[in-house]
């Protein structure tokens, strides 16, 4: 029998392996980095609707944290390396998804203050069942590689204030079976996908705030394995945080 309790335990063993992972990685990483990275946490809204389902929303948290695993020695025509990794949970897991993601990729500073890249991003996406006439719908989870494009520009007093926009594609998942119970339906088929997200903050020194809005679609064609339009996907998540710089 499905309830909320079990499967929040679920996600919790879902997401224990990475959130470890990340914090030993940095663990082990940022002493010989210092001053070359930022974690932070955000705190919102997310807003979902599936399908022709009602639109539900919900508080998330989002925790990251990313750090240079290469510094260019040229300020200003440079390239960078860097790396990192995001981790999303709502606090209604039986409304809205579940997501951790790694991602590593260059960053080339064009001038003082201005930066573009992309970063290579494996991601899991862990989707939530839905009732429809009573009925559960299990939706199966995706794996995704994405590959988000970073433009970056800094300006103001000592170049603190900053703007961010990512512009991500979306490619055909890899779907895997959802851990809430098995599902009768195919694998829907994908169509299209896109994720805009935009960033705005200052940096203080050793620490930052930032506020992020971020609209993301995914749509598949009407098959079997997508009933109703059941998997057609869209998200507004706006969040507001705080972080340290190290």
């Amino acid at each position: 029998m499905y309830t909320a309790h079990w499967k929040g335990k679920v996600l919790m063993k879902l997401w224990q392996p990475f959130a470890v992972s990340v914090c030993l990685l940095f663990l082990a990483v940022v002493p010989a980095y210092c001053q070359q990275g930022t974690f932070g946490i955000d705190v919102g809204s997310t807003s979902d609707k599936f399908g022709d389902l009602a639109r539900n929303s919900a508080v998330e948290a989002d925790i990251e944290g990313q750090f240079v695993v290469y510094h260019s020695k040229d300020a200003q025509r440079g390239t960078n390396v860097v790396a990192g990794g995001e981790l999303r949970f709502p606090f209604d897991t039986n409304n809205h998804a579940t997501e951790y993601a790694l991602f590593v990729g260059p960053i080339f500073r064009v001038g003082g203050n201005f930066s573009f890249g992309f970063h290579i991003q494996p991601k899991e996406i862990v989707l939530p069942s839905s009732l429809v006439n009573g009925i559960a719908f299990n939706r199966y989870n995706m794996r995704l590689l994405e590959l988000p494009l970073v433009l970056e520009y800094k300006f103001g007093s000592e170049h603190h204030a900053f703007i961010q926009a990512q512009v991500t594609p979306e490619f055909t998942p890899h779907f895997i079976n959802p851990a809430s119970g098995p599902t009768p339906y195919p694998h829907p088929s994908f169509d299209h996908g896109y994720a805009l997200r935009g960033v705005a903050g200052y940096n203080f020194g050793r620490w930052y705030v930032k506020a992020t809005y971020e609209n993301r679609y995914f749509k598949f064609d009407p098959t079997l394995g997508n009933p109703d339009g059941l998997y057609n996907w869209r998200t507004n998540l706006a969040t507001a945080g705080v972080g340290i710089s190290f």
